[in-house]
Order: structure tokens, then C-alpha cells, then sequence
């Protein structure tokens, strides 16, 4: 693969290198430099508000979702210009990532299953920054079996054909921010647990929602609580046929699977900078046989993350569907994340256990460390990615799943069955 650019691929660099240098806001550039995964590293302003001036000005100009069709609100942009719009954007790209789950999840399942009339409805505000979606999917008896989800859908006994939904959903991602949500619910319990769902959008205003954030270890509340009690969903807001929930759900989690192991920063770039700043026993820290040797390896991981990204870009130039082996990626990089915040720590010795405004890096590692094993779950734990690994990539005999056919109703919800 020639990784150079063509001249048509130059131009279009040099095109959009001008248009970030004349309209992003520069005046947050050095706090969006110290970013991180899942934190656009802003103080100063409120990152939701910030983020959505910038997606708005973004959309204004023709750069929103970039490689959406122009009459959903994107610019029709080859799966290359994406990635040289990415590259050169750089550090205001972290503006976006209130919209990552809706540009890379939500809208492309909605654009795969939902009627036209819904498409033109809600894709361009997305697109333009004007709405913020959320991913409805796990929940706190199912852990990381999707299909053995409990939010109940049934229809409405007034004749009006809309769905009432009661459950609680959990680690819901922004949802204190979204407009919007992708809901995924039981609606036959009588079958076996993939073919009783159905997949819904709704709005996150509706009456019977209530958002509850948790607080996380590193301080940030990220992560959501949704409880539904007697919501009202229009069956236009259905996506798919009834029971085929499980079919478009698989759009949204290659897809997600795809956008969080793309975008997922290790944070090897700010290490590798630590280490030359660090000393041991009065010299920089990278002069360590020890820590080059450490840096050597982390090195090659960030390589094969890079260039099996490159692959999944290829296909998608070719117009093919993200498959299982995106799931490599984020496997990858969720453990490394976590290492090299480990590793940086450990250069910091004593100062490590510190976390606050005097803390080396003030605290960015500890921050790093914290956040770091929710990226190991969401998306997929590391096992379930294993499992379709192994299952879907490798071609290994699958687990043994002794549910797989019982109607889900009779599925037993605790040690044993009862006769």
C-alpha cells in the first residue's frame, strides 16, 4: 500500500489544512492538546457547547460526517478523504467526540433501516451538530449478552399501533446531553432471546425517561443510568420488522466497534513526550535500556493498530460492511490504553499515587488509568471480542450455549431452573 498522497489527495490536504487554519478556534488548542480518551480536556468552556459550535461550523462549510450522502446532511467524501480530513484536524477532532456515537453508530444504523421520510428527518441535524444520539443497549441483568436484555416493548391497547416501553438501560454513554436514542427492547418473550427484539429511536425528552448519571472512579460522569416507565415510541420509529432487532443491532456494534477501535487514542504519543521530559537518576528517562525497550514494543502495537485500521479504511473504499475483525483493534488498543498509563505511572514512582492540581502532567495519566478499564467493556468486553475473534475471524467452534433455542421466558434467571 503507497501511502503517499496522490496529487488529487495533496490538493484536497492542502484544501482542508487552509480551511481548519482559518476557522478553528486556536484559542483552545492548548487544552485540547491535553485530551484523552473519552475527555476533550476543556476547562474553560463547556465541551458540549464548544463541541456543537464547532460541528456547526464544520456542517456550514460542507466538512460534516464527510463520508455520509449529501442529502442526509454529509459531503460524499471517499473513505481517503475522511482520513486526511482526520489527520489534519488533529486536535480539535476531541470537539467531536460528544458526536462519535451518533455520526459513527447510531446514524449509520438509522441510515440502513430506517424509511426515507425518518432519514431526511433526523440524519441532518445530526450531522450539523444540532442533535447529540445515544446508544440504548445494556443493561444491568445482562451484562454483556445484549440478547438477554429485559426492556419491554408492547403495543399500545388503544388502537393507536405506538409501543410502550418499560426496563432500565445502564453505561449509557452522553445520554444526559442526547436528544435522541437508539432502543433496543424485548418484544416477544415466547421465543428464543435473538429473535424477540426490536429496535427503536425515540426522543430522550419523551415522558417516562429519566437520565441518571454515575459518577466514575476518575471523577467524570460519562457513563448513564436511563430508566423508561410507560414511554410512548410511534411505531414509525421502529427500525426494521418487528423481531428483527437483532439484525440491525449488529449494524450499530460493527459499526461501533469500528469508530471506538478507530478513534481510540492509546496515548502512546504523550507517553513517548513524557519519557523524553522524565528523568532517571538525573537524565532523561527514554536514555533507560529498560524504558526504550518498553517504548520499542508499545511502538510496534501502535504500528499494527495503525495499519489495521488502514485496512478497514480499504474496505470500506471498496464498499464493503465493517466486519469482526474490527473488533481487533479495539481489543488492542483498550489493553494497551491501560498499560501505558500503568507504565507512565511507574516512571512517575512516588508522585503516581498523587492526583491533583500538583500532580505530574497534572494528573493526566491517573485520569488515563482510571477511565481506562471502562474501555475494556464498553463496546464489548475483551472476552466477547475474543469469542467473535476466535468465532467469526478465526473460524474456531463456537461456545456452547445451552439458551441459544429456549424461548426466553423460559430461560432460568438464577442457579437453577424450576420444574
Amino acid at each position: 500500500m503507497d501511502f503517499n498522497d496522490t496529487p488529487e489527495e495533496a490538493a484536497f490536504r492542502a484544501e482542508v489544512r487552509a480551511w481548519i487554519d482559518a476557522n478553528a478556534p486556536k484559542h483552545l488548542e492548548p487544552e485540547l492538546r491535553r485530551a484523552s480518551f473519552a475527555s476533550s480536556g476543556l476547562v474553560s468552556e463547556d465541551p458540549v457547547t464548544a463541541g456543537k459550535a464547532w460541528q456547526k461550523k464544520k456542517a456550514a462549510a460542507g466538512w460534516a460526517c464527510l463520508h455520509w450522502p449529501k442529502e442526509y446532511g454529509g459531503a460524499a467524501r471517499s473513505p481517503i478523504e475522511r482520513v486526511i480530513w482526520s489527520q489534519e484536524e488533529g486536535p480539535y477532532a476531541s470537539l467531536s467526540g460528544i458526536f462519535i456515537i451518533g455520526h459513527g453508530m447510531c446514524g449509520p444504523t438509522v441510515m440502513a433501516w430506517a424509511s426515507e421520510d425518518q432519514k431526511q428527518a433526523r440524519l441532518p441535524p445530526l450531522a450539523s451538530g444540532e442533535e447529540i444520539w445515544c446508544q440504548l443497549f445494556s443493561e444491568p441483568a445482562s451484562g454483556s449478552d445484549l440478547a438477554g436484555l429485559r426492556t419491554r416493548a408492547v403495543k399500545a391497547d388503544d388502537g393507536s399501533g405506538d409501543w410502550i416501553v418499560n426496563g432500565q438501560k445502564i453505561w449509557t454513554s452522553g445520554a444526559q446531553h442526547s436528544d435522541w436514542g437508539l432502543l433496543i427492547a424485548r418484544t416477544d418473550p415466547d421465543v428464543p432471546k435473538h429473535r424477540g427484539l426490536t429496535m427503536f429511536f425515540l426522543s430522550m425528552h419523551s415522558p417516562g425517561v429519566k437520565v441518571v448519571p454515575i459518577k466514575q472512579a476518575n471523577g467524570a460522569s460519562g457513563f448513564n443510568e436511563v430508566y423508561f416507565t410507560d414511554v410512548r415510541i410511534p411505531d414509525a420509529q421502529r427500525l426494521g420488522e418487528v423481531g428483527q432487532g437483532w439484525q440491525v443491532s449488529l449494524t450499530t456494534l460493527m459499526n461501533e466497534r469500528l469508530s471506538i477501535g478507530a478513534g481510540m487514542s492509546t496515548g502512546f504519543p504523550d507517553v513517548f513526550r513524557y519519557c523524553m521530559e522524565a528523568e532517571i537518576d538525573g537524565r532523561p528517562a527514554v536514555e533507560d535500556a529498560n524504558v526504550r525497550s518498553k517504548l520499542a514494543q508499545f511502538a510496534v502495537r501502535e504500528s499494527g493498530l495503525r495499519y489495521t485500521g488502514m485496512r478497514a479504511i480499504s474496505a470500506l473504499s471498496k464498499g464493503e460492511t465493517p466486519g469482526p475483525e474490527n473488533s481487533i483493534g479495539k481489543l488492542v488498543a483498550g489493553a494497551t490504553m491501560q498499560e501505558l498509563a500503568m507504565f507512565a505511572l511507574d516512571l512517575q514512582g512516588e508522585a503516581g499515587v498523587v492526583w491533583d492540581e500538583d500532580s505530574p502532567q497534572n494528573g493526566r495519566f491517573q485520569s488515563v488509568l482510571m477511565r481506562s478499564p471502562a474501555t475494556r467493556i464498553e463496546g464489548g468486553s475483551d472476552e466477547i471480542l475474543r469469542n467473535i475473534i476466535g468465532e467469526r475471524v478465526l473460524g474456531l467452534p463456537g461456545d456452547i450455549r445451552v439458551d441459544k433455542d429456549l424461548p426466553f421466558r423460559e430461560i432460568p434467571t438464577s442457579g437453577r431452573r424450576k420444574g
